[in-house]
């Protein structure tokens, strides 16, 4: 595929983090009393990737938009701090393949996730130096479509030479409303609505063998 500028997205292309922060989410609703059950990891994957927005009111059905803002800001809060103390589950070759990539290639992140949230994955595998550029839909409060045209304007990076890798339906609209080559990662949380899509690859490291 030869492209020099990679673009991945974060949960579920890089590493899990549902273990870390499903105690979160089960501590800050239960005390608000807003579910019934606990939340399981699992019950998380169909959400990974989305807005919180969405998924709070998925999950919790008629939530004013008031209530969303106030739980948002507390999760976020405790999320951060959390990942930053004790991170989430790297998949296995990251460091790395990353590494590896990083030697030929300018690497990016942009993650749906919360301002803060890109940077505690990197303070907390000390790979900072590995990224280019990151961008978050809390940060700016775009679409993940729109923070990759965001990534691509502010860096200078051509349509020819950049592409995306990640793991949900989302991964690879966002990359083709920015006319990008897409990467889908099969071991991750999401499903494509194209049966047998390539390039894909069944683990992180492969991706050496593909770009």
């Amino acid at each position: 595929m030869n492209k020099k500028n990679l673009i991945f997205d974060l949960d579920g292309t890089l590493w899990d983090p549902r273990a870390t922060i499903i105690k979160i989410w089960n501590e800050v609703l239960t005390k608000r009393q807003l579910i019934k059950r606990e939340l399981k990891p699992e019950d998380m994957d169909q959400y990974m990737g989305l807005l919180f927005d969405d998924i709070l009111k998925d999950i919790i059905p008629g939530i004013s938009d008031q209530l969303v803002q106030d739980i948002l800001l507390e999760i976020v809060k405790k999320e951060n701090k959390v990942l930053h103390a004790h991170g989430g589950i790297l998949y296995e070759g990251v460091v790395e393949t990353l590494t590896n990539l990083a030697k030929k290639h300018s690497l990016f992140i942009v993650s749906n996730c919360q301002d803060g949230y890109i940077e505690a994955f990197l303070e907390y595998y000390q790979i900072h130096n590995l990224f280019t550029d990151i961008e978050s839909h809390g940060r700016t409060k775009k679409s993940k479509a729109e923070n990759i045209k965001l990534i691509m304007e502010r860096n200078h990076l051509s349509i020819e030479n950049s592409l995306y890798i990640g793991d949900t339906q989302t991964d690879y609209d966002s990359a083709k409303a920015n006319e990008l080559s897409f990467i889908f990662c099969e071991y991750g949380f999401g499903t494509l609505n194209i049966p047998e899509y390539k390039p894909s690859v069944s683990k992180f490291s492969d991706l050496e063998f593909c770009i």
